[in-house]
């Protein structure tokens, strides 16, 4: 064998063991599925003066305003906030490295003096820090976590992995209606089990067209909310940061997505077993979900029917969450009781501690 060949397959060998010393610390994680739900593990509820640590766990935000508008409202809502160390790194599309933005979130659970974490924006890349996270701190020490879009990987890891309810919230620099002001601070701050129910406007409209609901099979139901972003969802099937969805209610939404490709996800989560045994589904707002070029795709309605409606449970869709302007807040994690006819969600019991 020539030299160079030798030095061609230790270079080879070398990059394989390199390789393995990287995903050696990953395996001992990716091994222990949750093969049960874990009993839910409630945060203290949060009051005047507590400490916000923002987080990043996905996308950069490119712009200081939605920072200034994070700042000043959660100002404005009584509280104190703190950025996390690596809030404004940029690495790509996402917020700094993966050891950057998990380094945030377990560093805001170990600080006594943060009492919750809120994401400030989504994107993509939350799926990535899954692994990084300390669950056994977030066990010792549970706190309120916000946020939704691709927040969903975060919001469902920490809840199948410790039980923690979490909070499918605005983030901390949206909008900050009053609609998602009264509901999140029913919920997060007072420990209300509130019943969340569309806000339905029909302004000066013969027939109102915001805040619908359709009722695709009639119903009540129980079970603990778990769910989210579609997509991001989809993602984590078949990995130990899906929740057990034996007996929940599943709660769905999505934006900017071809419909064949929600089609793709939905039949995701039912081949791999998501579907059996739910209690209810509840879909909320699916915004600038088209055809794209293909005119003759199935209609939303038509993708939802041939999906949920085969598994005989209640199922309601036009909820007020997703990427729209007013939007519930839901815990991931909370007993709920589903009135499909009505389309409403009825928390059985606080969220927090």
């Amino acid at each position: 064998m020539s030299s160079s060949s030798t030095s061609l397959k230790r270079r080879s060998l070398l990059a394989a063991a390199g390789a393995a010393t990287v995903l050696a610390p990953l395996r001992p994680v990716l091994a222990q599925a949750p093969s049960s739900r874990l009993p839910p593990l409630r945060a203290p509820r949060l009051r005047a003066g507590d400490t916000i640590g923002l987080i990043n766990p996905s996308a950069p935000v490119f712009n200081r305003q939605p920072y200034e508008m994070a700042h000043e409202a959660l100002g404005a809502m009584g509280f104190k906030v703190r950025e996390g160390a690596h809030l404004r790194e940029r690495r790509g599309h996402l917020a700094g490295t993966d050891a950057q933005r998990a380094a945030d979130v377990n560093a805001f659970f170990a600080d006594d003096g943060v009492q919750a974490l809120w994401a400030v924006g989504g994107g993509s890349g939350g799926t990535r820090i899954l692994p990084l996270i300390d669950y056994e701190l977030v066990r010792r020490k549970p706190k309120v976590v916000c946020g939704y879009s691709d927040m969903t990987a975060l919001l469902n890891g920490l809840h199948a992995r410790t039980g923690l309810i979490t909070f499918h919230a605005p983030f901390a620099g949206s909008e900050w209606n009053e609609f998602d002001l009264h509901h999140w601070r029913a919920m997060v701050r007072y420990g209300e089990a509130i019943t969340l129910r569309n806000q339905a406007e029909r302004g000066d409209a013969l027939v109102g067209r915001e805040g619908r609901i359709r009722t695709l099979r009639p119903g009540l139901a129980r079970g603990p909310l778990v769910g989210g972003n579609l997509a991001v969802l989809a993602s984590l099937v078949g990995s130990p940061y899906m929740p057990a969805t034996e007996g929940a209610v599943l709660f769905i939404e999505e934006t900017n997505e071809y419909l064949y490709r929600i089609d793709r996800m939905l039949a995701t989560l039912r081949n791999a077993g998501v579907f059996k045994g739910l209690a209810a589904v509840v879909v909320g707002a699916c915004t600038q979900c088209t055809p794209g070029e293909n005119h003759g795709a199935l209609a939303l309605d038509d993708i939802l029917d041939d999906h949920l409606l085969p598994l005989g449970v209640p199922v309601f869709t036009g909820a007020q969450f997703g990427h729209i302007r007013r939007k519930y807040t839901l815990p991931v994690g909370q007993e709920v009781e589903v009135d499909a006819s009505a389309g409403s969600l009825r928390l059985l019991g606080a969220a927090v501690g």
